[in-house]
Order: structure tokens, then C-alpha cells, then sequence
């Protein structure tokens, strides 16, 4: 077996779902990727290399999990589907004998605890969860430094849009107080099967140092969400549902150097912040 063999092609696949009689389900976001070289590209664009640990969430077949294996990183998998996570490491083992792969079968959004220490994660992450397990494991492991999931197209843009865009919303100012965020290239729909209805797209990040504590981050959150739930409304009305009435809104807001009339896309993660933090 060749080096350039040893990944998962539509065959290996599709063999692999008939032997665990899978039926890809739109329930569990599942789409196997099948195309090789479109899974070294995702390796390559995450910037993993030899002797890191990486968690990957949602590994299904394991396509991605022996690209990552490839490069020599050692990879920490959470597949919340026990037929899946018990044929993870046969296929490991059939294709990369002893290669470094710890298995977790767990829902994503329930872990709290790591082994090893991953300082990236790189995921196919399915796109009913994506944002939330994104969030939740830059919350839960800060050691999380970069990393790189295939979403879908127009979540993954909107994680990485700025202020002032039409697409610029919850999810991305939440990101931007994890780190820095950018767009990484389209995948074709074709690389998958089944072959899903919607684009993927490749989102990398670069955490950064929080801008403030857990308490301001809570506090930041629930304006954010509170701007967003009704963005078309100037921010003294749409933060009077946090803040108590529009007066104190506009009090907060002044008293942040935000205008009231001003409205949740054009502010910033740290404009966010200062309107939590002029309440103390």
C-alpha cells in the first residue's frame, strides 16, 4: 500500500456504511467526505504538522482523522455515533498501523475534558451544530490555539464577516472574542457523500487573548444576543430587554461612547464589551 493510498476513497466509503449498515442521516449532519485530495487540502489549510494533538469533532468514516494521522499528528476524535466511533479505530489501524488516535464517543456539546492536550481542532463539522460546537470549545479549552472547520458556506461566512455587513450577525461577534477569523476556501459539493444541498466552505481561525473576564464575557454575550434578536431596532431598544428600559440603554450606551441610535452590525466584539463593562 502506497503512501498516497492510504486515505479513504468513495469505495473504502461506501464499503465501510454498508458494513455498519449506515444510512447517512440529515438528522446527525452526515456527509463522508470521499475525495483524498481535498482532505490533505483541509490538512494542509489548517497548518497542523508533525507532533501536535488535534481534536476533531464528529470524525464519522474517518476520512479527515487519517489526514490528520498522515501529517503525524496524534488526533483526539468525538463521534457521538457508537457504531462509528467503535469502527474508527479498526479503520486506523487497517490503514495507519499504530498510528496515535484516542476515540471519545460522547455528544460534542457535552465535553468538558480532553486527554492530551489538543492545541488545534480541525472538524467536518455537521451543519446543524456547527456555531455551538465551535463556541463551546473555545469556552471549554483555551488551549484551543488555531484551528480549521468545514462548514456550511453561508454559516462559515457569516463566522468570519465584519462590521458593517449584511451577513455580520451573533456568531460572528462572538467568535471575534475567541480570536481572529477568515475564510479559507470554497469545497465542492461533489467531495461528499451523500452529496449534501448546501456549499461548504473552510473557516481557519487564530485564538487571540480574551478581551475580558468570564463574568464580562456572560454579561457581553447576552447583549449580543439581545442586539441581534431584533437588529433592525436602534440599540436602546433592542438592549432596553437586558438593560431595564430604553433610558438606561441609552445611558449605557452613551456612557460606552456607542451611539444610541446606532444598531448591533456596526459594532464591534469590544464595543460589545465597553457597553457591559459601563454598568460596573
Amino acid at each position: 500500500m502506497t503512501e498516497q493510498s492510504k486515505l479513504l476513497g468513495p469505495a473504502e466509503i461506501r464499503d465501510l456504511a454498508e458494513l455498519l449498515d449506515i444510512q447517512p442521516t440529515k438528522k446527525l449532519g452526515q456527509n463522508f467526505v470521499i475525495d483524498a485530495n481535498t482532505v490533505r487540502r483541509i490538512v494542509k489549510a489548517s497548518g497542523v504538522s508533525a507532533g501536535q494533538t488535534v481534536v476533531e469533532v464528529g470524525p464519522g468514516l474517518g476520512s479527515l482523522t487519517l489526514g490528520l494521522l498522515e501529517v503525524g499528528a496524534s488526533v483526539v476524535a468525538v463521534e457521538i455515533d457508537r457504531r462509528l466511533a467503535a469502527q474508527l479505530p479498526v479503520t486506523v489501524e487497517l490503514f495507519r498501523p499504530g498510528a496515535p488516535l484516542t476515540v471519545i464517543t460522547a455528544d460534542a456539546m457535552t465535553i468538558t475534558e480532553l486527554p492530551g492536550e489538543p492545541t488545534s481542532l480541525v472538524a467536518n463539522l455537521p451543519y446543524n451544530i456547527s456555531v455551538p460546537v465551535l463556541l463551546h470549545f473555545l469556552e471549554y479549552f483555551p488551549q484551543i490555539a488555531s484551528g480549521l472547520v468545514m462548514v456550511q458556506s453561508e454559516v462559515g461566512q457569516r463566522i468570519a464577516a465584519t462590521p458593517g455587513s449584511k451577513i455580520y450577525g451573533s456568531p460572528s461577534v462572538k467568535a471575534a472574542w475567541y480570536g481572529v477569523w477568515r475564510t479559507a476556501g470554497q469545497v465542492s459539493r461533489q467531495v461528499f457523500w451523500p452529496v449534501p444541498n448546501v456549499d461548504s466552505i473552510l473557516v481557519r481561525f487564530e485564538r487571540r487573548e480574551q478581551p475580558g473576564t468570564e463574568s464580562e464575557r456572560l454579561a457581553t454575550f447576552s447583549l449580543i444576543d439581545a442586539a441581534f434578536q431584533q437588529r433592525r431596532k436602534m440599540l436602546r431598544q433592542s438592549l432596553s430587554v437586558v438593560l431595564g428600559s430604553s433610558a438606561e440603554a441609552s445611558a449605557r450606551l452613551e456612557a460606552a461612547g456607542v451611539a444610541p441610535t446606532a444598531r448591533g452590525e456596526e459594532l464591534t466584539v469590544l464595543d460589545f464589551l465597553s457597553i457591559a463593562r459601563s454598568g460596573a
